[in-house]
């Protein structure tokens, strides 16, 4: 007899339906798991064996054979102890065998028969839901797999012999709830900003419009401060984005407690990180710090003191969206449609063009240091905007800023304008100004005469790229929206050139 039970695979965020297949036959006692296991899948034999002893079952005096198929895919991971040990179940007959036939199966087993949670439940749960199956996963896992379908049968036992009971008909397991974790309600507020002005508008209009931020400026002029502060102003996310996010968290097993949040991610990896760290990969090719911060914020302070090849790494997904990682024996594709953010001194000693200070090493300490990062990163860099040392005097005289509260209620209702203007345009997934196609940004940003004008005499005399042009469109267009106007005008060209300006030098420099 032969014993089925669904479980799944992971290709990136995508769970592939795998086929357990348990056969218990007359032979030597052994247990062998084949159809391309990794070592955990392959190990998964002295946690089943172990388990069901401690459940009160003993493996049979036979050959036990487990066929994992698709033959050809890659198994991964230790979820697939909990099907294995179901489908031996069922070839024994200590539960019956039609009684798994309507559910995917997936969780790690202790040696006590208690059920570990498990990374991938949330994806695991929709693949399931779409096949019309229901979900046997984890209990610490069952909050998570919840939010898949309200209807959707799911059962989330503890132990081994308490699903085996359920199926019996001697326990009833109830059906797992959906759990939100709370909104944060301590995070760092733009009021704490003293001073900083232009910097301050500049991070509004990058929130506003999803564009990409850097800040250049002394030691303690505040760029990190100000970063830490994006957050709070940034709109909640939306059901899509948050199912696509909480997918990525659930692939990486950093949802705690299966608990989802609207609260966009903020990834700020330190500058030692290497670039599978960055963009993923590894021998089972996790998510890395981009696709992490899929749908936020992805903060590098100390720009130039990342590697250069990391740095270059992110140029694909901050223009695709995607990250592909590329191996010998196959392909992953992780979402990383990201805000980026970065800081850095404008030289090694960090102080150059402060009044008063002079490098020793002259302007070649400079522009060493600004030539780590490359021209065509730069040229991805809508926001670019210095932040001098705050005196003194000003903190100690100057007023607290605006609020958080404020500025986010602006942000707000110019991503709203967006939003629907690309629903209307049958774009739902744009969203925001930053990521509308090349193709439609001159029809969204209509300009009038004077601001056309102005943007290709300013184009002409600094040489802005292709990309360069359009993205001063886009950013132009965020300001528009953040006046409430439908038109482009001058003053929007004009201030989106001068965001775009500063960066010229360092470019030139890389």
């Amino acid at each position: 007899m032969v014993a089925r039970v669904t479980t799944v695979a992971f290709q990136g965020i995508e769970a592939v339906p795998v086929d357990v297949q348990v056969m218990v036959a007359p032979g030597k006692m052994m247990m062998q798991i084949v159809g391309l296991p990794d070592k955990a899948v392959a190990e998964s034999r002295e946690r089943v064996q172990s388990a069901l002893h401690a459940s009160g079952l003993s493996m049979p005096p036979k050959r036990v054979t487990v066929n994992l198929a698709p033959a050809d895919l890659p198994k991964e991971g230790s979820h697939f102890d909990l099907p294995i040990a179901l489908g031996l179940m069922a070839a024994l007959g200590a539960i019956p065998s039609d009684a798994l036939a309507g559910f995917a199966v997936l969780g790690e087993l202790s040696l006590d028969g208690t059920i570990a949670p498990v990374a991938g439940v949330l994806p695991a749960a929709i693949a399931a839901n779409a096949s019309g199956k229901g979900l046997i996963c984890p209990a610490a896992c069952g909050a998570e797999a919840a939010w898949a379908d309200a209807t959707m049968p799911i059962l989330a036992p503890v132990s081994l012999i308490g699903l085996a009971n359920h199926f019996r008909g001697t326990q009833v397991l109830s059906r797992p709830r959906a759990a939100m974790r709370e909104a944060a309600s301590n995070l760092p507020d733009m009021a704490d900003i003293k001073g900083q002005e232009t910097a301050r508008r500049a991070l509004e209009v990058a929130a506003a419009g999803g564009h990409n931020l850097l800040m250049v400026g002394p030691p303690g002029s505040g760029k990190s401060m100000l970063a830490q502060r994006l957050p709070s102003i940034l709109p909640p996310l939306s059901a899509r984005e948050l199912l696509d996010v909480s997918m990525i968290a659930s692939i990486a097993g950093e949802l705690a407690g299966g608990e989802l949040t609207d609260r966009r991610p903020f990834r700020a990896p330190h500058h030692s990180a290497s670039m599978a760290a960055m963009v993923g990969g590894g021998l089972r090719a996790r998510p890395g710090e981009v696709s992490m911060a899929h749908n936020g914020v992805l903060f590098l302070d100390e720009f130039p003191e990342f590697a250069p090849q990391v740095l270059d790494s992110l140029r694909q997904p901050l223009e695709t969206g995607n990250c592909m990682i590329a191996r010998a024996n196959h392909r992953v594709s992780y979402p990383a449609r990201i805000q980026l953010v970065a800081a850095m001194n404008p030289c090694r000693c960090g102080m150059a063009g402060t009044p008063g200070h002079a490098c020793s090493r002259g302007p070649r300490c400079q522009t060493d240091y600004q030539a780590r990062i490359s021209g065509p990163l730069m040229d991805r860099i809508d926001v670019r905007v210095e932040v001098p040392a705050v005196m003194p005097g000003d903190l100690i005289r100057r007023k607290p800023g605006e609020t958080s509260a404020a500025v986010a209620a602006r942000v707000a209702g110019a991503r709203a304008l967006q939003a629907d203007r690309y629903t209307g345009l049958g774009m739902a997934e744009v969203g925001v100004n930053a990521h509308c196609p090349t193709a439609m940004i001159e029809e969204v940003a209509k300009a009038d005469g004077g601001a056309l004008q102005l943007l290709a005499d300013a184009a002409d005399k600094m040489r802005f790229s292709a990309r360069g042009y359009h993205r001063i469109l886009k950013l132009a267009r965020t300001l528009a929206d953040l006046d409430g106007h439908d038109a482009v005008g001058r003053i929007h060209i004009a201030e989106a050139i001068s965001y775009r300006i500063m960066g010229d030098a360092m470019a030139a420099a890389a």
